[in-house]
């Protein structure tokens, strides 16, 4: 299913059924993640060079997910409790695209290299 992006170097782990929800629910998602990922380039200087801000790597990453149709959206989750509502949050998600009645979401998490000390 993705053998392009494991011998280009992607290390790919699925949990449950992702793999088979993506392949047969979803192939045009997948042929989007495809797509994006495949054309993404990351020399090693970006992943060795010192931090500063989202890396140019996730900034293509981005860009290429953007040019698909996947764009940022807030959700918000609001608790109702017998008619009055108790509690409300958001949560910005990089990505989401709708593909018939369902959206999918997909969140770029990257490390933050600087250190960091508790007091």
């Amino acid at each position: 299913m993705l053998e392009r992006l494991q011998e280009k170097g992607f290390d790919l782990h699925f949990e449950s059924h992702a793999a088979a929800i993506l392949e047969v629910d979803f192939p045009q998602a997948l042929n989007d993640l495809k797509s994006a990922l495949t054309n993404i380039m990351v020399p090693v200087d970006e992943i060795i060079g010192s931090g500063g801000g989202e890396t140019k790597g996730t900034q293509r990453m981005r860009r290429a997910l953007r040019d698909l149709g996947w764009k940022k959206h807030n959700f918000e989750i609001k608790k109702t409790v017998d008619g009055t509502e108790k509690e409300s949050i958001s949560h910005e998600i990089d990505h989401v695209k709708e593909f018939g009645k369902y959206k999918l979401a997909r969140e770029i998490e990257w490390n933050n290299k600087d250190l960091f000390s508790y007091i």
